[in-house]
């Protein structure tokens, strides 16, 4: 069977970045991503989890559509909610390199547990 054009997207999603036009200030930038889901590597079941992305700009902004696209790849992947949290630290940091990012992933109860990873980053301020 042909894949659909958002599946096909989603499978090609790539991070972009834009310049950010207001350095002269520091400012937040918040998004939050209501319907993430990933795959549990232990039990083959799907999580569902809200992540909140944080972050103070500095010289790079990221584009909207391509984080969205990005965001919706785990969908089908194996990861445990610590590694999918700290990855997408991890490859927003490497993208962007902000002055300070959060990310929080808001997990679904799951066996009568809830799970709230953060993860954050503050770039070294002896550069």
């Amino acid at each position: 069977m042909e894949k659909l054009y958002g599946e096909k997207m989603i499978e090609e999603a790539q991070l972009e970045r834009f310049e950010n036009r207001t350095q002269v200030r520091r400012y937040t930038i918040e998004f939050t991503c209501p319907e993430f889901t990933c795959i549990c590597p232990r039990s083959g079941f799907p999580d569902f989890a809200t992540i909140y992305i944080k972050y103070v700009p500095d010289k790079w902004c990221v584009e909207l559509k391509s984080l969205k696209l990005w965001i919706n790849s785990f969908r089908d992947k194996r990861i445990f909610h610590e590694d999918v949290t700290n990855l997408i630290l991890d490859e927003l940091v490497n993208l962007l390199d902000p002055h300070e990012m959060e990310v929080r992933g808001d997990f679904n109860v799951r066996g009568n547990i809830k799970t709230v990873v953060t993860a954050t980053h503050k770039k070294d301020q002896s550069s």
